[in-house]
């Protein structure tokens, strides 16, 4: 079950990532209201950070903005290594990968 609302989770705040990446682009282009870096950084600081890759790469939005492009570099990097980390920890404790 609570697998279940992690993985649910992690897809929707992903998939909300990606299209606010999507919905800034379109905003930038028209000269309509954007985003704030610092929402678009909060949406992959909450799990949401291979969405925002995603969206940054394949939409080429924000791509030389240095100092944005690092912190979310950062943020997708911690994020890869935490959920290593508990995939081992999980594995190590019951001897079985998660289903």
């Amino acid at each position: 079950m609570f697998e279940t609302f992690v993985i649910v989770y992690l897809v929707l705040l992903n998939v909300a990532a990606f299209w606010a990446f999507a919905h800034d682009k379109r905003a930038a282009i028209a000269g309509a209201r954007r985003i704030s870096e610092d929402r678009l950084l909060a949406l992959a600081f909450l799990g949401g950070s291979i969405g925002a890759k995603l969206g940054q790469l394949l939409l080429r939005h924000k791509i030389r903005k240095e100092p944005f492009r690092q912190q979310l570099n950062g943020i997708l990097a911690v994020q890869i290594v935490a959920m290593a980390a508990v995939l081992t920890i999980y594995v190590v404790q019951t001897g079985t990968a998660p289903r």
